[in-house]
Order: structure tokens, then C-alpha cells, then sequence
């Protein structure tokens, strides 16, 4: 059962508990990457306990025309962009695979418009043989994430970490073989919310996520950060 109180104080807390749980890792090998904006906070704990660098994975679901609540896929940003359909619930709204597609390929504009927001001019970081260390403060059904983690499996990572503070046991089982090795701290059956896990689960801003790739970038350089340390 869901217990009276929550697993973390808030999502900072939640990336130490992961950092503490993932295997020894080589920051100079792992990439930590992160699904904007909640996973960020998660993921920074991680970059700075690792001095590894961070880059995001920008993930859209492409809703349904009728009811644009109900995932029929979702598009990830990239080199080449990935369109993951759901195959049996575009056919429940009449759409084929073609279609969904095409529908994703009409978000990759404002996804672009977010990396920009968040990444600036900044070069991607390479993430060819490397460890990748998928982060975000939580998943419900996971529709997006699936997406994200098809993609990342195309790059030429030497190995995919999902790290997750908190899902449905139902939900982790479909991220298998997408993942080579799954970190999920708490699975409470049965789930109500990913932020009941936390006493704090205000919004992460915009300005939240540049601020933490920015400090992230200076951590792997060994250098203190500009200001008063971050708590």
C-alpha cells in the first residue's frame, strides 16, 4: 500500500537517493540524460555526484485527434527523429502508422523551439559508446519515456541505465529490453501519482533547467560554480 508519508522531501532528494543506487560509473564515460523539465533537478544530483555531463532528450506524445490525452506515440528530437506509434490505439481512432507520423513530424518545430530555450547554441554531447544514464522524477504509464529510450537505443551507447525514483511495477516491466539495466527506487502497488512520492512537486521552470545545465557544465570541468553553492 501507498504509505502515509512520502519516499522524497523533493526532486533533489530523489537524485541523490539515485546517485547512491546507481553501479560505479566512470563520469568521464557516462552521459546523464534527461527528460525536461521534472527529470532535470532528478538528473543534476546524478551529473554532480558522477562529474558527468548532462543533455536532454526532448520527448512529445502524439495525441489522439479526438482526444489529445490519449497517446497514439510520441516523436523524440534528434539527428534523425523517431516517431514510436502505438500501433493498436492509432487503429481504436482510425489512423494508421503513416499518419501518426506525420502528426509527430508537425511537433518537431516546437520541440526545437524548446531546445533552443534550454540548450541554447550549446554542441550536443557525443554520446557514441558511453554509458547513458536515462533520468526523470518519475513515470505513470510511460508513454513518452518508451519513446525516448527507442531512440537512445540507436545512438551506439555502450550501455542504457534508466533510473526512475518512482513507477508502477506494471510500468517497469514494459521499459524491459529497452533498457540494459533498470534502477526504480520505489514501486508502490497501487500507484496513485507520481507526485505523491514527493512532499515538494512544484513546477520545474525554464529557467530552472538552463540554470542546472549550465552548472552541470561546470562541474565536469572540476571548477566551483559561480555563487552560492547549490542546495
Amino acid at each position: 500500500m501507498w504509505p502515509h508519508r512520502s519516499y522524497f522531501r523533493d526532486r533533489q532528494e530523489a537524485g541523490q537517493q539515485l546517485a547512491a543506487a546507481l553501479p560505479p560509473l566512470e563520469g568521464s564515460e557516462t552521459v546523464v540524460i534527461a527528460l525536461p523539465r521534472g527529470g532535470v533537478p532528478v538528473a543534476e544530483e546524478i551529473c554532480k555526484a558522477l562529474k558527468a555531463p548532462m543533455d536532454l532528450v526532448f520527448v512529445r506524445k502524439i495525441g489522439a485527434p479526438s482526444q489529445p490525452e490519449v497517446a497514439m506515440g510520441a516523436i523524440v528530437d534528434g539527428t534523425a527523429p523517431h516517431v514510436v506509434v502505438n500501433e493498436r490505439i492509432a487503429r481504436a481512432f482510425g489512423m494508421d502508422h503513416a499518419q501518426v507520423e506525420a502528426m509527430g513530424r508537425e511537433l518537431l518545430p516546437e520541440i526545437e523551439h524548446r531546445r533552443k530555450t534550454y540548450l541554447g547554441d550549446r554542441a550536443p554531447v557525443s554520446l557514441t559508446g558511453k554509458v547513458l544514464v536515462v533520468v526523470d522524477d518519475g513515470v505513470a504509464t510511460g508513454a513518452t519515456l518508451r519513446a525516448g529510450l527507442a531512440a537512445l537505443r540507436e545512438v551506439g551507447a555502450a550501455r542504457v541505465i534508466l533510473a526512475l525514483p518512482v513507477a508502477p511495477p506494471d510500468t517497469l516491466a514494459t521499459f524491459e529490453g529497452l533498457a540494459d539495466e533498470i534502477i526504480c527506487l520505489q514501486t508502490p502497488d497501487p500507484f496513485m501519482a507520481v507526485g505523491a512520492a514527493y512532499v515538494n512537486f512544484s513546477q520545474t521552470s525554464d529557467e530552472e533547467v538552463v540554470a542546472a545545465m549550465t552548472r552541470c557544465a561546470v562541474w565536469i570541468r572540476d571548477e566551483p560554480p559561480d555563487g552560492p553553492p547549490h542546495e
